[in-house]
């Protein structure tokens, strides 16, 4: 049993005081290596009046400068590199959409390290050398694609590097290739589940691996039930490593972190100030063994809490809750915050929707306006007048109870909304900034 559901059991399961121990211990060294080789931390620390000999203690974590998305468009490239180009033996970045893209790198160690976390988190979710492991994430510069790639090979488990899109060769590769785990975004997941069931197909999917957006615990069972298999939240980003920072186990009772390579803390959205276990903040992470890019207090943005109890499943590693928001993600529609994942959870509640939903926001008439656009399952149409008008007006109702706010509902035919092979835009804000 323990080689089906680990696959470092020894570091999984390290008592919790010597992880500690050792996540210290990885912490100075890291200190160390960006204040000799970073300028951006260097002088950072410096202002602060503090050097890599005051951190002596975990709680000393505390006094080293936050890390945004935005210092690392301030030094675009390779600013906050602390290894020397020789040693790099691969970059990503992001897609850049909204100004320049924030770049990542990665020395043969680190590259070691991203493969070993996303064994790891596939064991979790009880793939092994049996499975063939379809890796439907976008290739490239998105970490996605390559993290569950090399991951997977290590595992030992046979990898389709399919990459995203191209949804009808997804299909036959997965039934001629017997695919048995699913690796890709819970949305497009949910477009599959789609395609199989018009298709009329079988496969033989018994496991997925869903990440890089947030989604609910309703698109979760959604998932489960029309794909036939069980689903696992997987997490990461590009800036701290990529997919593997934290993983479900077969209990799902929120995602392991790779704690002897990551440090997590919770914040205070507002203060900064640090949180105890249990309660919700912003996910904070330091890099303890990056050699190239290790970031230190890195604000994720993503909402989440802490639990540093031993899991039912062995791991010692500390468990952050789903993420079902950003911080950055919150809309403030006439003094009130709204978050998309609050109208997912009501869709979740009312029957005869699908998951599929968009949010618009606009200003008319010197006025905050929200629509939310929702699609029918397949098969109702916009013609049977009656019933769609009771479950407009019984999800309106829905809506305005939990936001707070005054909602316009759209109910469109299914397939309305564009799919999409990557992650999802859920918000439309039309507002001038």
């Amino acid at each position: 049993m323990v080689s089906e559901m680990f696959h470092s059991p020894d570091i999984e399961c390290l008592p919790r005081e010597q992880l500690c121990a050792l996540q210290l211990q990885r912490l100075q060294a890291t200190v160390r290596r960006v204040y000799e080789n970073v300028e951006f931390y260097r002088a950072k620390m410096q202002a602060a009046g503090i050097t890599p000999a005051d951190i002596q203690k975990p709680e000393d974590i505390r006094l080293l400068p936050f890390t945004t998305k935005q210092d690392l468009r301030d030094t675009y490239p390779f600013g906050l590199f602390a290894a020397p180009q020789s040693e790099v033996v691969r970059v990503h970045a992001s897609s850049g959409t909204t100004g320049k893209p924030t770049v990542v790198g990665y020395t043969k160690k680190d590259i070691a390290v991203w493969q070993e976390v996303v064994a790891r988190a596939l064991a979790m979710a009880g793939v092994d050398t049996s499975d063939t492991l379809q890796v439907a994430y976008g290739y490239g510069l998105f970490t996605g694609g390559l993290g569950l790639h090399y991951g997977g090979e290590a595992r030992g488990c046979r990898v389709v590097p399919m990459s995203s899109g191209n949804t009808q060769k997804q299909l036959m590769l997965m039934q001629d290739f017997g695919t048995t785990a699913l690796a890709c975004t819970p949305s497009y997941a949910l477009h599959l589940a789609e395609e199989i069931e018009r298709l009329g197909i079988d496969t033989a999917l018994r496991v997925g691996i869903f990440g890089a957006e947030p989604w609910s615990l309703g698109m979760r069972q959604e998932i489960e039930r029309r794909l036939k298999v069980r689903a696992h939240d997987i997490y990461g980003l590009s800036e701290i490593m990529g997919p593997g920072v934290s993983m479900e186990c077969q209990y799902q009772n929120g995602l392991h972190i790779a704690e002897d390579h990551f440090w997590a803390e919770i914040v205070d959205t507002d203060t900064l100030a640090p949180l105890p276990d249990g309660v919700e903040g912003e996910l904070v992470f330091t890099c303890i063994t990056k050699e190239a890019l290790p970031l230190i207090r890195y604000r994720t943005r993503d909402i989440s809490a802490l639990d540093t109890s031993v899991c039912a499943c062995g791991r010692t590693h500390a468990r952050m809750s789903r993420v079902r928001d950003r911080s950055d993600d919150m809309l403030i529609i006439r003094g009130v915050n709204v978050y998309p994942s609050q109208v997912a959870s009501v869709l979740a509640a009312v029957e005869g929707l699908s998951a599929h939903f968009h949010v618009v926001v606009d200003r008319l008439h010197n006025a905050d306006s929200l629509e939310v656009q929702v699609e029918l399952p397949d098969g109702i149409r916009l013609d049977t007048v009656a019933h769609i008008e009771a479950l407009r007006r019984r999800l309106t109702t829905a809506l305005q109870s939990t936001l707070g706010l005054s909602v316009q509902v759209t109910m469109l035919e299914h397939n309305s909304l564009e799919r999409s092979v990557g992650k999802t835009v859920r918000v439309t804000d039309k507002r001038v900034k």
